[in-house]
């Protein structure tokens, strides 16, 4: 029998999931499969076997403290809290961008939309402001929760389908990944930058997180807490698994390839689903499809426009607690001209915009990382809820590799 406190505790994990499966399931890891058959499931993997320490550490935290990890930056020290604004501002226009112009191709495909993809995702953003701002984190918990299952379940009958039908590529049209080639080593990097999620957003999940007690009046056990995350991000992890394959068994080997355009690459993938299960699924696929990257720009920006706040208030302590809504506002108005700006520059060129976006991710991920740890290692932090020897020991290896990761790609990439 399910243990009703942790119902009380469920939520910000499948919320982690929703913002983690958008752009790096959706569109890298089908890519992963379109073009190099089931080659990477083990980079995949490996990649979220490496990144694990520093999304769990999150709602240790908040657990441990009531207060989200900006908080611990910023008590780790005025160093941590300016190099995290700095990062964030580095990658969040790039991240927002991304996530928007692929849900703007999904509603122009779907609905048929003449418009271009800078108008459609101008009306995107300022539907996702409005809701932002009248609604409440229980209402975005309960969209995410069933968003997550109708993704899933759809996810889990197409590929099932699509094995059925068997996996016949064409010899003449398949590609093997060639660790000597330059174009695949960058695939490479894009497709790792997000798997499953950039790190950035274990900010985000532990200020869902300490928004979830407020909201319940609750305050769950650590054992609960990492519970759902465990829930989420094994989810996440079998969802990738799922995408990658649907584009190995439907697309690859058959020498057709992905769209640059938004528009015409969200046909592409939902054109997966309907080959593997019929067209009959085709509302089914396209409803799940959109609300899955909707869902993603809408935590997208919900989560920036509050950790951006905290962050502004340490960096600048005279901002009282009572500019909170114009805070909030400013960081809105921000991020959605900023994204709107890069969409209208790479409007046409989607999968190029997703790839920096994604290397973004990828170079600062080992700094960031950093940061989680010493957050969680603390000596604010109760014994009871610091992290075990072997995680630590798990960690510090994690660090290790994606800081060796980093430097070779910047290595290779300039020098």
């Amino acid at each position: 029998m399910i243990n009703r406190n942790f119902l009380k505790a469920l939520g910000p994990g499948l919320m982690w999931a929703g913002a983690a499966v958008g752009v790096s399931h959706l569109v890298q890891s089908t890519r992963a499969g379109a073009n190099f058959g089931f080659y990477l499931i083990g980079i995949l993997l490996f990649a979220n076997f490496i990144k694990y320490p520093f999304f769990e550490f999150a709602p240790r935290y908040a657990a441990a403290t009531g207060n989200h990890l900006i908080d611990g930056y910023n008590k780790t020290g005025k160093w941590a809290i300016w190099l995290y604004a700095i990062l964030t501002f580095a990658t969040m226009f790039t991240i927002q961008a991304a996530v928007t112009i692929v849900t703007a191709g999904l509603l122009k495909n779907i609905f048929g939309l003449s418009l271009n993809a800078t108008s459609i995702s101008l009306i995107l953003l300022l539907g996702i402001m409005i809701i932002l701002v009248i609604g409440k984190f229980a209402v975005l918990d309960k969209i995410i929760k069933f968003i997550i299952i109708l993704l899933s379940l759809s996810v889990i009958i197409a590929v099932i389908s699509a094995f059925v039908h068997g996996y016949h590529p064409k010899t003449e049209y398949m590609q093997n990944f060639d660790w000597k080639n330059a174009t695949h080593l960058a695939f490479l990097i894009a497709f790792v930058g997000w798997m499953p999620a950039p790190i950035d957003v274990a900010v985000w999940h532990s200020y869902w997180s300490v928004e979830k007690q407020r909201e319940t009046n609750y305050k769950p056990n650590l054992k609960d807490v990492l519970l759902d995350f465990k829930i989420g991000y094994i989810g996440t992890v079998f969802l990738a698994l799922g995408f990658l394959s649907l584009g190995a068994l439907v697309m690859y080997g058959t020498g057709e390839h992905f769209e640059q355009s938004g528009g015409k690459f969200a046909g592409q993938v939902i054109s997966l689903f309907t080959k593997s299960i019929g067209q009959w699924a085709y509302p089914v696929i396209a409803i799940a499809a959109f609300t899955t990257m909707f869902s993603t720009s809408l935590t997208c920006l919900d989560a920036y426009s509050k950790v951006l706040m905290p962050t502004t208030e340490y960096i600048l302590p005279n901002i009282k607690k009572k500019n909170y809504n114009w805070l909030v506002w400013f960081w809105l108005i921000i991020v959605v001209g900023g994204a709107l700006l890069l969409i209208y520059v790479f409007s046409s060129k989607m999968k190029l915009m997703v790839d920096i976006a994604t290397t973004l991710s990828f170079v600062t991920a080992p700094f960031l990382a950093f940061l989680n740890y010493k957050a969680v290692t603390s000596k604010d932090i109760p014994q009871a809820y610091k992290p075990k020897k072997w995680l630590k020991i798990y960690a510090i290896i994690g660090i290790v590799f994606l800081s060796l990761f980093s430097l070779g790609f910047l290595i290779w990439r300039f020098l």
